[in-house]
């Protein structure tokens, strides 16, 4: 109910509304309003109230609260469902938790702050507190076990489609799992799934999103190689605006390629792509080697060929790019 006395305050965008008028239409008592209203303002929305004119929504609070998120969400099933978390060890973690005890598809694991965040190969990811989006999504895809590499590829497409959508920013898809300005790095993606006798049991797509983190929030051996929309462009965004259009980009996404297969994914995906016809060096737990990005496969493979002219397919492993071919 909270909730829905927070819309109808954001529907009179900057006029007042009564009391009267609240009660009326969510049928509550009076008291109860008053009381909704408490809770907000405890929470950090500026609400002033005037005698005779009632309740004038002044400012919402930079939190990534369930109810600024569903505020103005269009997606159908992605985020209806939110855990608010101020800290967090790890939101991937949280999601995993909450998977297992049968939460639904879409669910969203979000934190102001991560405390062990991870990235690829176990890597730390730095999550300072309200300054980027860092967040896990539940899923539970009707695909093999084999496939599920592909989603990381699913969600790499529709974060720099949201981004680009919302911030006019052009980032690069890194594969597989990075999405990069320049030589920096602004997202990350981390994909963890359960599964047996050759069944999806769940999926966790963890995202983090350097959103208004500046040169000073970085530790020291990061200054150089991570980035943020705010350093690109110096702007402050709104963080519940931005992730409602990725929660959006990303269902449209998943459902695309639930329907009608990896095809127009693997077609976004080399348009949006900063690894192909590059030079590379691949990482992985057997060693690393060097060749030229040349495609991705059907299978969502990357296609390395080697300085002997042989190619080599790749579905996991780290990408440092090393320049042009």
């Amino acid at each position: 109910m909270k909730e829905r006395v927070l819309e109808l305050l954001a529907e009179k965008e900057g006029n007042y509304i009564s009391g009267s008028e609240i009660s009326r239409r969510l049928g509550i008592s009076r008291t109860a309003v008053w009381k909704h209203i408490n809770t907000l303002r405890q929470e950090g929305y500026q609400i002033d109230s005037q005698t005779n004119r009632g309740y004038l929504l002044i400012k919402s609070p930079d939190l990534l609260l369930p109810q600024e998120i569903k505020r103005g969400l269009a997606s159908c099933r992605f985020g209806q469902e939110i855990i608010y978390l101020e800290r967090v060890d790890s939101t991937n973690q949280k999601a995993k938790e909450l998977a297992v005890q049968g939460r639904e598809e879409g669910m969203v694991v979000i934190a102001e702050e991560q405390l062990e965040g991870r990235g690829s190969l176990g890597r730390s990811w730095s999550s300072p507190k309200g300054k980027g989006l860092w967040f896990s999504l539940i899923l539970r895809p009707p695909i093999s076990p084999l496939d599920t590499p592909k989603l990381t590829l699913v969600a790499a497409v529709a974060l720099a489609k949201a981004v680009k959508r919302f911030a006019g920013i052009d980032l690069k898809i890194k594969w597989p799992n990075d999405l990069l300005y320049g030589k920096r790095k602004v997202a990350g993606i981390l994909t963890e799934l359960a599964a047996e006798f050759g069944q999806v049991d769940y999926v966790i797509v963890g995202i983090g999103i350097n959103v208004n983190l500046t040169d000073s929030d970085y530790p020291e051996e990061l200054k150089e190689t991570a980035g943020s929309l705010k350093m690109i462009t110096g702007k402050t965004y709104n963080r519940a605006e931005l992730l409602r259009v990725i929660l959006l980009e990303l269902e449209r996404a998943y459902f695309t390629y639930l329907n009608e297969g990896f095809a127009p994914i693997r077609s976004d995906w080399c348009t949006l792509a900063g690894t192909l016809q590059t030079r590379v060096r691949i990482t992985d737990r057997n060693g690393s080697f060097e060749g030229i990005a040349e495609k991705l496969d059907e299978e969502g493979r990357l296609l390395v060929r080697l300085p002997d002219n042989t190619i080599r397919a790749v579905l996991a492993g780290e990408v440092n790019l090393l320049g042009e071919r």
